[in-house]
């Protein structure tokens, strides 16, 4: 399911329903993924809640409880609306190119991977996917680029939430 709280320029419902779905095929996550692109104030209330950070923030991603149903829901995935406008602007491409890259980034995050962690193999995935999804630069790269940091620092302003969300928040479905 996706839901566009907010709207973003140049991204209808559907075809943000479309990527999502070849975005999981390529990277071979099994099960159904939930979107939602919504505000800063609800980023920010979200990173508060489950990560203890009160800013707003890019993308959060929300991985399903291992138990669920044999994994026929993968988790959740939020996305700020007026960052990725922001940041379109700024790297020169368009605002739903944005969220798809930011849909892609929490699809890895969801599929286990995590930037901060691994040496490289999410930021290298990353950039498998995006070439076979037609998407510019993505966020791991792009901050390498601008901060010359190591890989494993170089993503402040890309937030995994899953790991303190799993612990913290049961799915009621």
């Amino acid at each position: 399911m996706v839901i566009l709280q907010k709207r973003v320029p140049d991204l209808t419902e559907l075809a943000l329903v479309r990527f999502v779905t070849r975005a999981r095929q390529a990277a071979r996550l099994k099960g159904k993924v939930d979107v939602l692109v919504t505000s800063n104030a609800e980023m920010r209330s979200l990173n508060q809640r489950f990560r203890g950070k009160d800013k707003a923030t890019d993308v959060l991603s929300f991985p399903a409880a291992k138990d669920n149903l044999g994994r026929r829901f993968a988790g959740e995935i939020a996305i700020s609306a007026e960052i990725a406008t922001h940041n379109a602007r700024a790297l020169g491409h368009t605002a739903g190119q944005e969220v798809k890259i930011l849909v892609l980034h929490g699809i890895l995050h969801l599929c286990g991977l995590d930037h901060e962690r691994d040496g490289g193999q999410m930021e290298k995935r990353e950039r498998q996917l995006r070439a076979r999804l037609r998407l510019p630069g993505g966020l791991i790269e792009r901050v390498l680029t601008q901060s010359g940091k190591s890989t494993r620092a170089a993503t402040k302003g890309t937030q995994q939430a899953g790991r303190a969300a799993g612990d913290k928040r049961k799915r009621s479905r």
